[in-house]
């Protein structure tokens, strides 16, 4: 990608600082601080950690229930800092690219798009506090950042126009390509599903589970995603055999992701792009051995912050994979769109070019 470009720069800027609200929304998860602040966008009625004696004892005045504790509220507040800097950074984006919409084929759908999620996070990130991490605001606002990492990284694609068009692929690429890309925000939603229940050590053993290839789970309860909303999910409410449900969903749906882009590696390979064919396999082999490792070492923070982050490179290595295959379909449409045939008049058995005549605009 060519940097260089004011746009291109603010884009990549904002992808990565994407990136980082996301792995900071992950730590903030692991380490139980989601509750650190009980109020939003506050902490305690303060723009900050309260610290001193008299904020202290507002904080006591106020939120009896909650006693303040510095680390996590510390936590939480550094992850609101950095969102909020995205959100800006995201908003000036959507304004430049209104004013200059229409020229230098400035995408501006996009930024827009990406405004729009960005006040729909605004508001998970305040019911995840006021609903008291209800799993499915939790595993809705997990969505919603990744969701804002790969629009971010898309629209750093299309003003880099780093990449050349290529020859048209085959429908049954594109097909397992996006295939690709569902199961694999299909997985992160899973992943999301199982933090926000707290279902990451229900299986401490591989590849059994409690010692059985399939023990006891509770798959109804595990999803009753109606749940009635309330008290306090931190810690999480499910019984054991919810969480072994949603746990061994998630180890099924890793195998599903894993049969679909070893397949989507293998026709990249076949079809000449061997790069992202082995971009896909590494980005699959890195997230395959975090999970195996949170299961092993029982969920050291460290590894579970890196399996986020693994979950968001895999993500947008479907973006940049769909992203090549559908550029080259656009560009193969533009060109026989904006093209001319030479179209040949039979007389009599002799072709005859006619001069200009014989062109037609198609």
């Amino acid at each position: 990608m060519h940097l260089g470009n004011k746009k291109i720069e603010n884009a990549v800027f904002a992808t990565l600082l994407a990136l980082v609200v996301v792995l900071l929304g992950a730590y903030t998860r692991l380490t139980h601080a989601g509750l650190g602040c009980p109020d939003w966008p506050g902490c305690y009625g303060f723009i900050s950690v309260p610290k001193t004696e008299a904020q202290l004892a507002h904080a006591e005045l106020h939120y009896p229930d909650t006693p303040v504790e510095a680390h996590k509220g510390r936590n939480e507040m550094v992850h609101r800092y950095f969102a909020g800097t995205l959100a800006l950074v995201i908003t000036l984006l959507a304004l430049k690219a209104w004013r200059r919409h229409g020229r230098d084929g400035q995408p501006y759908r996009l930024p827009l798009m990406l405004l729009g999620v960005v006040f729909a996070q605004a508001a998970f990130g305040m019911w995840t506090v006021t609903l008291k991490l209800w799993p499915q605001v939790v595993t809705a606002h997990l969505l919603g950042g990744f969701a804002t990492l790969s629009l971010l990284f898309l629209l750093s694609l299309r003003l880099s126009r780093a990449f050349a068009p290529l020859p048209k692929l085959p429908l049954s690429v594109r097909r397992i390509a996006a295939l690709a890309l569902l199961v694999v925000i299909g997985q992160i939603a899973l992943g999301g599903w199982v933090s926000a229940n707290y279902a990451a050590v229900a299986c401490v053993d591989l590849p059994t589970c409690h010692g059985e290839w399939w023990p006891q789970a509770d798959f109804a309860n595990g999803f009753h995603l109606t749940q009635h909303i309330g008290p306090n999910y931190l810690g999480g409410q499910l019984d054991s055999d919810a969480r072994t449900a949603i746990h061994l969903s998630h180890r099924l749906g890793a195998l599903m992701v894993t049969c679909v882009l070893l397949l989507l590696s293998w026709k990249l390979h076949r079809h000449g792009l061997s790069k992202l064919a082995r971009l896909v396999l590494l980005a699959l082999a890195v997230q395959i051995g975090l999970g195996i490792s949170n299961v092993l070492f029982h969920l050291p923070l460290a590894v579970a912050v890196a399996h986020n982050a693994g979950g968001a490179m895999l993500l947008l290595s479907m973006v940049l994979v769909n992203y090549r295959i559908r550029l080259v379909a656009k560009a193969e449409v533009r060109r026989v769109s904006q093209g001319w045939r030479l179209t040949p008049l039979s007389s009599g058995g002799v072709i005859h070019y006619l001069g200009d005549n014989s062109w037609r605009r198609f």
